[in-house]
């Protein structure tokens, strides 16, 4: 399969910007991951001191975003990066914005967390969330693993994956509306229930994005807004 790599130049001191780069956006999509496991985790457990460590991590998500953007305006700045380099540096603000969104995503589904402890009524939902929220969190594994080895074709599988996530969401949607008419005293907790389940859902749809900027980043091709076969044509360009 064939990979982007990427270039060397006469300054090892830009190639080794260019590297700790990428390696600051995995070490964030790394953070980000764990963030999201343990909103799971208090959800389940209805661990309210698990579920503020993850509100309270958030500040250090938005902190690495920040600093990373930061440094990529000073090599835009010095470098002025062009063709493949220039790719990289936008590839990587724009996957730290859907980190970052994504964190934010995970410090929802913990605040929710707080408020659904004490309740035994709806177990299965929490269940059925959990389950939605671990695939979530393996697809945005696989579109940070795509990234890490600049694999077009993986990030594309990653996106198709994308689909089933908004099922299982569609699903679980359905069957809390079919709970809270059945008894409406169930209707906070639900809902409560169904804001978590959407929270997950976008971090799907951030991982797709990220996986949208691995093929303009390789192929130099945007594929935002296209469907997932032009995506793959794209992807398979060489």
């Amino acid at each position: 399969m064939d990979k982007m790599s990427i270039g060397q130049h006469i300054s090892q001191q830009f190639n080794a910007e260019l590297e700790d780069i990428r390696t600051r956006v995995l070490n964030m999509g790394g953070l980000v991951e764990q963030q999201l496991a343990d909103a799971l985790t208090a959800v389940m457990d209805e661990n309210t001191e698990l579920a503020e460590l993850v509100i309270n991590g958030d500040l250090k998500v938005n902190a690495m975003e920040v600093n990373i953007d930061e440094e990529c305006s000073r090599i835009l700045a010095r470098r002025q990066p062009a063709a493949s380099d220039l790719r990289l540096i936008v590839a990587v603000i724009k996957t730290i914005t859907d980190l970052e969104r994504c964190g934010d995503q995970a410090e929802r589904v913990a605040s929710i967390a707080m408020r659904l402890t004490g309740g035994r009524e709806n177990r299965n939902h929490y269940e059925d969330l959990v389950h939605l929220g671990n695939h979530v969190r393996q697809l945005l594994h696989d579109a940070l693993d795509a990234f890490a080895r600049m694999d077009p074709e993986a990030a594309v599988q990653v996106a198709r994956d994308d689909i089933n996530v908004d099922k299982e969401y569609d699903a679980l949607t359905r069957q809390l509306i079919t709970y809270m008419m059945e008894d409406p005293r169930t209707i906070t907790r639900s809902l409560d229930v169904l804001w978590a389940a959407r929270a997950l859902e976008r971090i799907g749809d951030h991982a797709r994005n990220i996986c949208e900027y691995v093929v303009y980043l390789v192929r130099g091709k945007d594929v935002r807004h296209v469907s997932l076969d032009q995506m793959e044509e794209e992807a398979r360009k060489r």
